[in-house]
């Protein structure tokens, strides 16, 4: 890993906020490494209000929809909330079509197949609209770059809204409204919220409209907060009030889908990071193992009986989840070795067979393994499908821009995206793909980067360090847990590996004249050697709390050492 150390703000910067907050000067660095620079903008990252959130009315077309959706109630119709099958886009569609049942019952949703649809607004579902009398389409998560669909439901006589947060083609359907913070005539003042953050704005502005406050809407918080963490945007702005308020309700009132899944795992309090790798994968396995209609079914459930039915059998869609994952990425990664690709500067495999709901999980593997911009494809129908992943630093979106004439249809962020091509298209493709990211990657980029906000000593952490770090949560893109740096370490002699082959570190830290504190390296077994008979190494860690035996004490996780 390289290891990079953040700058460090002025001197007289850090004085200057030190004094104005009467905190430590460590914690003056690592707010101003934040932004923040003032009294105010602290106290509104330490104590996060829901009256920060911005005026819904400021997005483009907001009061378009708004008059569409009232309409609509007004005249009986039968309006169809249709998502992605993603995490993102099953809590959006839960979020608004449960808000929408409150008061008016022509409501239903839509989640369209992974495998015989795909990705995004389909023409099966648009059929289905039709069929069944559906005359206004809520899309959410997705819709922005689906001019054909919204031209063939609108011959159908049915209109629609899109909810996105994706990036906008050169052209956009032809909807009533197109709420999207990320097209480029939409001034609304924060533009990364995730597709169930676009819904949020759409009922509050709905409940604007009836009179209705913020206080009213706090129930369907635990649902933004699951998308924001599961869709990896920023936790700054606007999505740090809504995960903020939203882990609240995860942790004390929570939805009944949600509780029948906690009461599983059997967790007392989670964490964004935990909202991340227990819930959102779970609710993710539906639409990978069998339809995301399930995990939208959970998420609206009232009946705890019902929901724990549901909840087990997705319990049971995750596990089979996990196995088809490690076996897919053990064949992947025996293809690379087999093909002698280790010196590329991307990773692209291919096998019919692979199971589509899992490919995007592998390139994140491979990802892993190699650190560089990976695909992962698989047979779907008479094309080829893949999912793309990319390394810190890249924008893999825009490398996938370079290889469009290859290409199906494509779409994404910087960092995960999916494509559709013919087969005969696949070598080309390939070749392309590389050719474009060798060309275009900062070499830097493919070495992974450990950034570190501070150096410090081991005597300065303390119980009163930790309490303010842990108010620095929710964690996320651009607000990172702090990572800290010490050098000259010792262990007190005591190192060892544990876990199964031993591959954690377990060991004891100490420094000159400080108060030994012990430390955990996941996955760094490796380095033990390194530690032995007191040998003086450096360290990159994070802070954390160990509780064992109804004892809580502080610890160190390791995540690098040399």
């Amino acid at each position: 890993m390289r290891w990079t150390i953040k700058p460090k703000p002025t001197p007289k910067d850090i004085d200057r906020l030190s004094k104005e907050l009467k905190i430590d000067s460590l914690v003056a660095q690592l707010l101003l490494q934040r932004g923040i620079t003032t009294y105010q903008e602290a106290k509104d990252f330490f104590r996060p209000q829901l009256s920060h959130l911005h005026d819904p009315f400021l997005m483009k077309d907001m009061d378009k929809a708004v008059e569409r959706i009232e309409l609509a109630i007004a005249n009986h119709e039968n309006i169809l909330v249709y998502g992605d099958y993603d995490v993102d886009g099953t809590t959006a569609v839960a979020l608004l079509s449960s808000y929408l049942l409150e008061e008016y019952p022509n409501v239903a949703t839509y989640i369209p197949d992974r495998y015989a649809e795909g990705y995004g607004v389909s023409l099966q579902g648009i059929d289905f609209a039709s069929d069944n009398d559906f005359t206004l389409i809520i899309a959410l998560d997705c819709g922005v770059k689906a001019i054909q669909q919204v031209k063939y439901a609108k011959q159908k006589g049915i209109d629609f809204i899109v909810c996105d947060h994706h990036r906008p083609g050169e052209e956009m359907p032809e909807a009533v409204a197109i709420l999207d913070p990320k097209r480029p005539d939409c001034e609304y003042p924060y533009k990364e919220l995730c597709g169930c953050g676009v819904g949020f704005k759409l009922i509050q502005a709905l409940a604007l409209k009836k009179g209705e406050g913020i206080d009213d809407l706090i129930p369907y918080l635990d649902l933004v907060a699951t998308a924001i963490g599961a869709d990896i945007v920023p936790i700054d702005g606007e999505n740090r009030v809504l995960a903020y308020f939203g882990l609240q309700v995860i942790n004390t009132n929570p939805r009944i889908g949600f509780k029948a899944i906690i009461d599983q795992i059997k967790k007392k309090e989670l964490t964004i990071t935990d909202v991340v790798f227990i819930i959102a994968p779970r609710i993710n396995a539906a639409g990978r193992m069998k339809h995301g209609q399930h995990a939208v079914d959970l998420l609206v459930e009232t009946d705890l009986t019902i929901a724990s039915e549901f909840a087990a059998e997705i319990e049971q869609f995750n596990s089979d989840r996990r196995n088809l994952d490690k076996e897919i990425t053990e064949e992947a990664l025996q293809q690379i070795q087999k093909n002698k690709e280790e010196d590329r500067f991307t990773s692209v495999v291919y096998d019919e067979n692979w199971h589509k709901g899992v490919i995007g999980i592998v390139a994140s593997r491979l990802t892993e393994t190699y650190y560089r911009p990976t695909l992962v494809f698989t047979k779907s129908g008479d094309k080829l499908a893949a999912s793309a992943r990319s390394v810190k630093g890249f924008d893999v979106y825009n490398a996938l821009e370079g290889c469009s004439d290859c290409l199906e249809q494509f779409g994404g962020h910087k960092y995960a995206a999916g494509l559709t091509l013919l087969e005969e298209q696949y070598e080309a493709f390939k070749n392309q793909f590389e050719k474009v990211v060798s060309e275009t990657i900062d070499p830097n980029l493919l070495e992974p980067e450990l950034k570190v906000d501070a150096i410090i000593e081991l005597h300065q952490i303390n119980d009163k360090l930790m309490r303010i770090l842990k108010q620095f949560a929710p964690f996320g893109p651009s607000n990172m847990t702090p990572v800290f740096m010490s050098e000259k370490i010792q262990d007190t002699g005591y190192a060892k590996g544990v876990g199964g082959g031993e591959k954690h570190l377990k060991l004891t830290a100490f420094q000159k004249d400080s108060t030994p504190i012990g430390a955990i390296g996941f996955n760094l077994g490796g380095k033990l050697e390194s530690v032995k008979n007191k040998n003086s190494f450096d360290a990159v860690f994070s802070l954390d709390e160990n509780e064992w035996n109804g004892n809580v004490s502080l610890q160190l996780k390791l995540r690098d050492i040399r």
